[in-house]
Protein backbone atom coordinates (compact mmCIF):
# COMPACT_ATOMS: atom_id res chain seq x y z
CA UNK A 1 0.00 0.00 0.00
CA UNK A 2 2.69 2.50 0.76
CA UNK A 3 4.21 2.32 -2.72
CA UNK A 4 0.62 2.80 -4.35
CA UNK A 5 0.47 5.58 -2.26
CA UNK A 6 4.28 6.60 -3.44
CA UNK A 7 3.06 6.48 -7.37
CA UNK A 8 -0.24 8.33 -6.36
CA UNK A 9 1.71 11.33 -4.74
CA UNK A 10 4.29 11.33 -7.49
CA UNK A 11 1.71 11.36 -9.94
CA UNK A 12 0.00 14.22 -8.63
CA UNK A 13 3.33 16.16 -7.95
CA UNK A 14 4.02 16.26 -11.50
CA UNK A 15 1.09 18.18 -12.23
CA UNK A 16 1.32 17.98 -15.61
CA UNK A 17 -1.87 20.12 -17.29
CA UNK A 18 -0.66 19.29 -20.77
CA UNK A 19 -0.39 15.71 -20.29
CA UNK A 20 -2.86 13.47 -23.12
CA UNK A 21 -2.14 10.14 -21.94
CA UNK A 22 -4.67 8.25 -18.82
CA UNK A 23 -2.91 5.53 -17.14
CA UNK A 24 -4.24 2.42 -16.22
CA UNK A 25 -2.37 0.00 -14.11
CA UNK A 26 -3.09 -3.04 -12.89
CA UNK A 27 -0.60 -4.41 -10.25
CA UNK A 28 2.04 -3.74 -7.40
CA UNK A 29 5.49 -2.55 -6.26
CA UNK A 30 7.82 -2.50 -3.11
CA UNK A 31 9.30 0.02 -1.17
CA UNK A 32 12.22 0.99 1.24
CA UNK A 33 12.41 1.90 4.59
CA UNK A 34 13.70 5.62 5.30
CA UNK A 35 15.22 7.93 8.20
CA UNK A 36 12.20 10.52 9.26
CA UNK A 37 12.37 14.37 8.20
CA UNK A 38 10.67 16.91 9.77
CA UNK A 39 7.28 17.76 8.34
CA UNK A 40 4.15 19.44 10.04
CA UNK A 41 0.32 17.47 10.66
CA UNK A 42 -2.31 19.65 11.60
CA UNK A 43 -5.75 17.64 12.63
CA UNK A 44 -9.20 19.89 11.96
CA UNK A 45 -12.76 18.73 12.72
CA UNK A 46 -15.32 20.05 10.43
CA UNK A 47 -19.03 19.83 9.80
CA UNK A 48 -20.98 17.68 7.56
CA UNK A 49 -24.50 17.72 8.68
CA UNK A 50 -26.00 16.21 5.51
CA UNK A 51 -24.41 12.67 6.34
CA UNK A 52 -22.19 12.84 9.81
CA UNK A 53 -23.61 13.71 13.57
CA UNK A 54 -20.29 14.62 14.50
CA UNK A 55 -17.83 16.38 12.92
CA UNK A 56 -15.20 14.78 9.82
CA UNK A 57 -11.68 14.80 11.36
CA UNK A 58 -9.19 15.10 9.06
CA UNK A 59 -5.73 15.57 9.15
CA UNK A 60 -3.17 17.58 7.21
CA UNK A 61 0.24 17.06 6.37
CA UNK A 62 2.00 19.55 5.32
CA UNK A 63 5.40 19.01 3.80
CA UNK A 64 8.82 19.87 5.36
CA UNK A 65 9.53 23.37 4.46
CA UNK A 66 6.14 24.85 3.54
CA UNK A 67 5.99 27.27 6.66
CA UNK A 68 9.64 29.19 5.04
CA UNK A 69 8.72 29.04 1.67
CA UNK A 70 5.54 30.75 1.56
CA UNK A 71 5.57 31.81 -2.22
CA UNK A 72 5.59 28.11 -3.04
CA UNK A 73 2.07 26.31 -3.90
CA UNK A 74 1.70 22.88 -3.44
CA UNK A 75 -0.61 19.94 -5.26
CA UNK A 76 -3.50 17.91 -2.95
CA UNK A 77 -3.63 14.01 -2.25
CA UNK A 78 -6.88 13.12 -0.38
CA UNK A 79 -7.14 10.00 0.85
CA UNK A 80 -10.03 8.44 2.21
CA UNK A 81 -10.14 5.94 5.47
CA UNK A 82 -7.21 8.13 6.80
CA UNK A 83 -8.28 6.99 10.15
CA UNK A 84 -5.89 3.68 8.90
CA UNK A 85 -2.76 5.88 7.76
CA UNK A 86 -0.18 4.90 10.54
CA UNK A 87 -0.95 1.35 9.60
CA UNK A 88 -0.27 1.79 6.04
CA UNK A 89 2.76 4.02 6.60
CA UNK A 90 1.53 7.10 5.20
CA UNK A 91 4.21 9.69 6.65
CA UNK A 92 7.06 7.38 6.46
CA UNK A 93 6.36 6.82 2.69
CA UNK A 94 5.93 10.49 2.18
CA UNK A 95 9.24 11.08 4.02
CA UNK A 96 11.31 8.63 2.24
CA UNK A 97 9.89 10.10 -0.94
CA UNK A 98 10.93 13.58 0.17
CA UNK A 99 14.48 12.25 1.46
CA UNK A 100 14.99 10.10 -2.11
CA UNK A 101 13.96 13.28 -3.95
CA UNK A 102 12.11 11.14 -5.74
CA UNK A 103 8.73 13.78 -5.67
CA UNK A 104 8.28 17.09 -5.71
CA UNK A 105 6.46 17.82 -2.02
CA UNK A 106 2.69 17.49 -1.64
CA UNK A 107 -0.24 18.62 0.72
CA UNK A 108 -1.86 15.48 2.10
CA UNK A 109 -5.00 15.55 3.14
CA UNK A 110 -6.70 12.21 5.00
CA UNK A 111 -10.12 12.24 5.64
CA UNK A 112 -10.97 9.78 9.13
CA UNK A 113 -14.18 8.06 8.18
CA UNK A 114 -17.23 7.48 10.49
CA UNK A 115 -18.13 4.19 11.69
CA UNK A 116 -20.55 3.67 9.08
CA UNK A 117 -17.83 3.00 6.76
CA UNK A 118 -20.05 0.94 4.45
CA UNK A 119 -23.12 3.36 4.59
CA UNK A 120 -20.44 6.76 3.29
CA UNK A 121 -18.45 4.81 0.87
CA UNK A 122 -19.71 3.86 -2.21
CA UNK A 123 -20.92 5.59 -5.63
CA UNK A 124 -23.04 8.28 -6.80
CA UNK A 125 -25.24 10.31 -9.59
CA UNK A 126 -24.37 13.42 -9.01
CA UNK A 127 -26.60 14.21 -12.18
CA UNK A 128 -29.34 13.07 -9.92
CA UNK A 129 -28.49 14.25 -6.85
CA UNK A 130 -28.56 10.90 -5.33
CA UNK A 131 -26.72 7.90 -4.05
CA UNK A 132 -26.53 4.56 -5.94
CA UNK A 133 -26.48 1.79 -3.61
CA UNK A 134 -25.64 -1.50 -3.67
CA UNK A 135 -26.14 -4.75 -1.43
CA UNK A 136 -23.90 -7.18 0.27
CA UNK A 137 -24.22 -10.10 2.51
CA UNK A 138 -23.19 -7.51 5.41
CA UNK A 139 -26.16 -4.85 4.44
CA UNK A 140 -26.66 -2.24 2.01
CA UNK A 141 -23.49 -0.37 0.83
CA UNK A 142 -23.61 3.26 -0.20
CA UNK A 143 -27.23 4.90 1.14
CA UNK A 144 -24.90 8.06 1.90
CA UNK A 145 -22.45 8.07 -0.84
CA UNK A 146 -23.77 11.36 -2.61
CA UNK A 147 -23.67 13.55 0.65
CA UNK A 148 -20.02 12.30 1.45
CA UNK A 149 -19.16 12.84 -2.22
CA UNK A 150 -20.73 16.01 -2.42
CA UNK A 151 -18.96 16.91 1.20
CA UNK A 152 -15.59 15.99 -0.17
CA UNK A 153 -15.54 18.02 -3.19
CA UNK A 154 -17.83 21.00 -2.55
CA UNK A 155 -17.00 21.65 1.15
CA UNK A 156 -13.27 19.87 1.78
CA UNK A 157 -11.75 21.17 -1.13
CA UNK A 158 -13.02 24.71 -0.96
CA UNK A 159 -11.39 24.91 2.85
CA UNK A 160 -8.28 23.02 1.80
CA UNK A 161 -7.67 25.66 -1.00
CA UNK A 162 -8.75 28.75 1.33
CA UNK A 163 -7.02 27.39 3.89
CA UNK A 164 -3.48 26.22 2.40
CA UNK A 165 -0.99 27.31 -0.46
CA UNK A 166 -2.41 24.65 -2.87
CA UNK A 167 -2.62 24.53 -6.54
CA UNK A 168 -6.11 24.87 -6.95
CA UNK A 169 -6.38 22.76 -10.21
CA UNK A 170 -8.05 19.17 -11.36
CA UNK A 171 -4.26 18.20 -12.69
CA UNK A 172 -2.76 19.32 -9.40
CA UNK A 173 -5.57 17.69 -7.24
CA UNK A 174 -5.95 13.48 -6.39
CA UNK A 175 -7.88 11.17 -4.14
CA UNK A 176 -7.03 7.53 -3.14
CA UNK A 177 -8.65 4.52 -1.33
CA UNK A 178 -8.55 1.16 -0.75
CA UNK A 179 -11.63 -1.40 -0.65
CA UNK A 180 -14.81 0.98 0.01
CA UNK A 181 -12.69 3.71 -0.03
CA UNK A 182 -11.28 3.40 -3.28
CA UNK A 183 -14.71 2.41 -4.40
CA UNK A 184 -15.91 5.86 -3.98
CA UNK A 185 -12.27 7.60 -4.56
CA UNK A 186 -13.28 6.34 -8.21
CA UNK A 187 -16.73 8.04 -7.94
CA UNK A 188 -14.97 11.65 -6.76
CA UNK A 189 -13.17 11.12 -9.96
CA UNK A 190 -15.44 9.91 -12.12
CA UNK A 191 -18.42 12.47 -10.89
CA UNK A 192 -16.40 15.50 -10.40
CA UNK A 193 -13.41 15.45 -13.13
CA UNK A 194 -13.52 19.16 -12.62
CA UNK A 195 -12.33 18.92 -9.41
CA UNK A 196 -9.92 15.75 -9.14
CA UNK A 197 -7.92 15.17 -11.96
CA UNK A 198 -6.39 11.83 -11.02
CA UNK A 199 -7.68 8.48 -8.84
CA UNK A 200 -5.87 6.12 -7.03
CA UNK A 201 -7.48 2.66 -6.33
CA UNK A 202 -6.44 -0.37 -4.53
CA UNK A 203 -8.40 -3.39 -4.18
CA UNK A 204 -11.51 -1.32 -5.57
CA UNK A 205 -14.97 -2.80 -4.30
CA UNK A 206 -15.49 -3.24 -7.75
CA UNK A 207 -17.69 -6.41 -7.17
CA UNK A 208 -21.01 -3.90 -5.52
CA UNK A 209 -24.00 -4.47 -7.70
CA UNK A 210 -27.40 -4.17 -7.58
CA UNK A 211 -28.77 -7.85 -8.02
CA UNK A 212 -26.82 -10.40 -5.75
CA UNK A 213 -29.62 -13.04 -6.93
CA UNK A 214 -26.92 -15.08 -8.12
CA UNK A 215 -23.35 -14.87 -10.03
CA UNK A 216 -25.17 -13.77 -13.78
CA UNK A 217 -27.31 -11.07 -12.78
CA UNK A 218 -24.08 -9.73 -10.23
CA UNK A 219 -22.06 -10.18 -13.22
CA UNK A 220 -23.95 -7.69 -15.38
CA UNK A 221 -25.44 -5.57 -12.81
CA UNK A 222 -21.90 -4.15 -11.25
CA UNK A 223 -22.83 -0.78 -10.52
CA UNK A 224 -18.91 0.68 -11.25
CA UNK A 225 -18.80 -1.19 -14.35
CA UNK A 226 -22.69 0.05 -15.06
CA UNK A 227 -21.25 3.84 -14.25
CA UNK A 228 -18.43 3.55 -16.88
CA UNK A 229 -20.85 1.58 -19.12
CA UNK A 230 -23.16 4.87 -19.74
CA UNK A 231 -19.92 7.04 -20.15
CA UNK A 232 -18.88 9.63 -20.98
CA UNK A 233 -15.01 9.67 -20.77
CA UNK A 234 -13.82 12.10 -18.61
CA UNK A 235 -11.19 14.34 -20.15
CA UNK A 236 -8.05 14.92 -18.01
CA UNK A 237 -9.00 12.04 -15.81
CA UNK A 238 -6.04 9.92 -14.76
CA UNK A 239 -6.97 6.42 -13.19
CA UNK A 240 -4.00 4.34 -11.31
CA UNK A 241 -5.64 0.45 -10.18
CA UNK A 242 -3.71 -2.41 -7.97
CA UNK A 243 -5.27 -5.66 -7.14
CA UNK A 244 -3.62 -8.81 -5.93
CA UNK A 245 -4.22 -12.48 -7.20
CA UNK A 246 -3.56 -13.52 -3.86
CA UNK A 247 -6.47 -11.03 -2.41
CA UNK A 248 -9.00 -14.20 -2.38
CA UNK A 249 -9.99 -17.12 -3.94
CA UNK A 250 -13.97 -16.41 -5.03
CA UNK A 251 -14.18 -16.67 -9.27
CA UNK A 252 -18.22 -16.15 -9.75
CA UNK A 253 -17.70 -16.66 -13.47
CA UNK A 254 -15.73 -20.06 -12.88
CA UNK A 255 -13.05 -18.21 -15.33
CA UNK A 256 -9.80 -18.73 -13.43
CA UNK A 257 -9.65 -15.32 -12.56
CA UNK A 258 -10.13 -14.13 -9.13
CA UNK A 259 -13.04 -11.68 -8.54
CA UNK A 260 -10.71 -9.10 -7.18
CA UNK A 261 -8.56 -8.97 -10.44
CA UNK A 262 -12.00 -10.03 -12.69
CA UNK A 263 -14.05 -6.85 -11.67
CA UNK A 264 -10.92 -4.51 -12.20
CA UNK A 265 -10.34 -5.99 -15.53
CA UNK A 266 -13.75 -5.93 -16.65
CA UNK A 267 -14.51 -2.17 -15.82
CA UNK A 268 -10.96 -1.21 -17.80
CA UNK A 269 -11.33 -4.10 -21.07
CA UNK A 270 -15.10 -4.21 -20.93
CA UNK A 271 -17.49 -7.59 -20.29
CA UNK A 272 -19.51 -9.59 -23.09
CA UNK A 273 -21.47 -12.71 -22.19
CA UNK A 274 -23.87 -13.95 -24.61
CA UNK A 275 -25.89 -10.95 -26.00
CA UNK A 276 -25.04 -8.53 -22.91
CA UNK A 277 -22.00 -6.09 -23.58
CA UNK A 278 -20.80 -3.37 -20.96
CA UNK A 279 -18.34 -0.54 -22.30
CA UNK A 280 -14.61 -0.12 -20.72
CA UNK A 281 -12.59 2.16 -20.10
CA UNK A 282 -10.72 1.07 -22.96
CA UNK A 283 -14.17 1.81 -25.40
CA UNK A 284 -14.49 4.94 -24.18
CA UNK A 285 -11.24 5.79 -25.30
CA UNK A 286 -8.58 5.92 -22.51
CA UNK A 287 -5.21 4.62 -23.38
CA UNK A 288 -4.52 1.80 -20.99
CA UNK A 289 -0.70 1.05 -19.63
CA UNK A 290 -0.47 -2.12 -17.89
CA UNK A 291 3.15 -1.86 -16.89
CA UNK A 292 2.99 1.41 -15.26
CA UNK A 293 3.13 0.15 -11.96
CA UNK A 294 6.36 -1.87 -12.28
CA UNK A 295 7.62 0.59 -14.64
CA UNK A 296 6.05 4.31 -13.81
CA UNK A 297 7.29 6.96 -16.58
CA UNK A 298 7.31 10.65 -16.20
CA UNK A 299 5.48 10.80 -19.88
CA UNK A 300 2.30 9.33 -18.15
CA UNK A 301 2.46 11.34 -15.06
Amino acid sequence: MAAGVALLAACVSAGNPAATAEAVALGSVASNAAAPAPATVVTVQLDAPAFAPDKLTVDIHLPPGYDANSATRYPVLYVNDGQDAVAVDLADTLTQLYDEEAIDRVIVVAIKMLPDRMGTYGLSDRGAQRSIAGDSRFGPVGARAHAYSEWVAKTLVPYIDATYRTTPTPASRAVLGWSLGALNAFNLGWQYPEVFGTVGAFSPSFWLAADRSDATHVQRTRLAQRMVDAGPKREGLRLWFAVGTAEETDDRDGDGVVDAVDDVRDLIDGYRDGGFTAKGLQQLGYSINADYAGHPARNDD
